[in-house]
């Protein structure tokens, strides 16, 4: 009987649980699989290159009997929740990043998510991140022997000459040893060790972006991964506990980057009036507690709805200021924009002026921040009022704000209706609603009645039984009929928004009581697996009380 769980995630990396009778496996792991699946080496016809035609595969792939099932993007899947999923030639698809991509959306959209993944022959200290980083769980040691027995010294930089152990590159037990086959062993363990660790901080994505400058096939499958948005988007959480660090090219390409500047565009209710200025970002976060934030909204004064032009993010509205990633993240600043960034960044601009038209648009940027306003303002049919001389923040720059905005009415900028819209994609009357307290315990009040908490680390709102009343929709698990003793488990989810993502807030609705609850799983991982928790529950409530 096998099983397995998973415990953490980061996108499709997970850290879980393997267990194959009486043995269990702490994953991701490199380890002796023929002492775990000792009736693998018997078996036959579970090898079928990965690029065979269909009428092969049809002809000719068997997943085998017991443990791992074998697996192929062509051929019907027979893998089951638990069991240890086994894509057989996996190391050939790492030269082919088009074709590694499209097998692997294949492959994960077919086979449960609660189950392990298992790539034989293909670890090697430079390939284990990317393999970790596609949802791959355990490994053997037969690449790195293989490299050993050809005088391969690995790293996770490459692959070299066995006589580079001689120059002092490594230290570890294998090298003081002259013993090649172990230093390679010990090599692909440290890496995974390590990959293991940014998966706990909620940093894999940074290290994966590092791990891959030294290979153009793992640059590669990176962006074809990223061009893959809906298999990438739905398994990473909504919001983490770390700063996103946008490092490299591949940053604007992450999922989380996309999803943001979509809700802007498409969910996002923007605080009523039809005068918008544009404005640079800071390297503090939230930009209102920089010294050139607070000259800005001194001399706006409420006269016009701020937005700050950022990259990656493209668009930041000052309501949404405090929200992943918005409030998280951090780039190099150099004060260059090269041509394909601000091409990407103008393209959300221009996207967010058709669907939210203003009467009035005045940027108060210089540098590369004005050319993609004015690239997005030719895109879109719009005039810019340019209105910064020299810095945004001189002297003569801020009179010319204040000048150009001299006779707008004032307006209160709504954070809760920008809030609660980019989050639940609804938009609700705040009408007597106020955010109440400060720093780490801040509130959404109506009077006495709270009916949102705020999460100080992220941003978002958590509402209470009384906030889900002004949600009329949306953000729903359903259970069957129980009442929750403690967190809501997989096998008790009978539906769910398929919008709902990993840290999303949610109401779990069933006949006998509701519960208020962050989601554990995003929603595909919550309808298809048996195991987990799916609803980390906050408070229930009987109905009928």
């Amino acid at each position: 009987m096998s099983r397995y769980e998973a415990a953490k995630r980061d996108g499709l990396a997970r850290i879980g649980i393997y267990e194959e009778g009486e043995t269990s496996v702490s994953l991701p792991a490199t380890l002796d699989t023929d002492s775990l699946f000792p009736a693998l080496r018997e078996r036959s016809l579970s090898n079928v290159p990965l690029s065979a035609e269909e009428a092969f595969v049809r002809d000719y792939f068997s997943p085998g009997d017991g443990q791992p099932v074998a697996v192929h993007p062509l051929a019907a899947q027979t893998a089951e929740s638990g069991d240890c999923t086994m894509v057989a030639g996996w190391h050939t698809a790492l030269k082919n990043p088009r074709n590694y991509a499209a097998w692997l959306a294949t492959l994960k959209e077919s086979v449960p998510p609660d189950t392990a993944w298992y790539a034989p022959a293909s670890a090697l200290p430079s390939t284990a991140c990317l393999l970790v980083y596609s949802g791959f769980d355990l490994f053997d040691y037969r690449a790195v022997d293989l490299a050993s027995a050809q005088k391969t010294f690995c790293l996770p930089e490459g692959e070299f000459p066995a006589s580079l152990m001689e120059t002092g590159a490594c230290g570890c037990k294998g090298c003081r040893d002259g013993d090649l086959r172990q230093h390679n062993r010990l090599a692909l363990d440290r890496e995974l060790a390590l990959v293991r660790h940014f998966i706990e901080a909620g940093r894999l994505r940074e290290l994966m972006e590092s791990r891959c400058r030294a290979d153009a096939a793992q640059v590669g499958i990176l962006r074809f991964l990223d061009r893959n948005y809906a298999l990438m988007e739905r398994s990473l959480p909504v919001a983490r506990a770390v700063p996103m660090r946008a490092n490299t090219a591949e940053s604007q390409n992450r999922a989380e980057v996309r999803r943001f500047a979509d809700r802007v565009i498409e969910r996002f209710v923007p605080t009523r009036t039809d005068v918008a200025v544009l404005l640079p970002c800071s390297a503090r976060k939230p930009y209102s507690l920089s010294r050139s934030h607070r000259l800005f909204m001194n001399t706006v004064d409420r006269r016009a709805h701020e937005l700050i032009v950022t990259s990656p993010l493209g668009l930041v509205p000052r309501e949404l200021e405090r929200i992943y990633p918005a409030g998280h993240y951090d780039v190099p600043v150099t004060g260059y924009w090269d041509h394909e960034e601000c091409a990407f960044i103008a393209d959300i601009l221009a996207r967010y002026f058709d669907a939210h038209p203003y009467r009035r648009v005045v940027a108060h940027l210089d540098g590369g921040a004005l050319t993609v306003a004015q690239m997005a303002a030719e895109a879109c049919g719009i005039d810019l009022e340019v209105t910064c001389h020299g810095h945004p923040t001189s002297p003569a720059s801020l009179r010319a704000l204040d000048d150009a905005l001299a006779g707008e009415r004032r307006m209160q900028t709504d954070t809760i209706r920008g809030t609660v819209s980019w989050q639940f994609a609804t938009d609700i009357n705040t009408k007597g609603l106020q955010i109440r307290g400060r720093s780490m315990q801040m509130a959404v009040l109506r009077g006495k009645q709270q009916l949102f908490s705020i999460d100080a680390g992220t941003g978002l709102f958590r509402p209470t039984f009384d906030g889900w009343d002004l949600i009329p929709e949306g953000y729903r698990v359903k259970i069957d009929a129980f009442v929750p003793q403690g967190d809501v488990l997989a096998p008790g989810v009978t539906d769910c928004d398929p919008r709902i993502r990993e840290g999303d807030e949610v109401l779990v609705e069933g006949p006998l009581a509701l519960a208020t609850g962050r989601a554990m799983m995003g929603a595909d991982e919550m309808l298809r697996s048996k195991r987990g928790v799916a609803v980390r529950v906050r408070k229930t409530k009987k109905l009928g009380e």
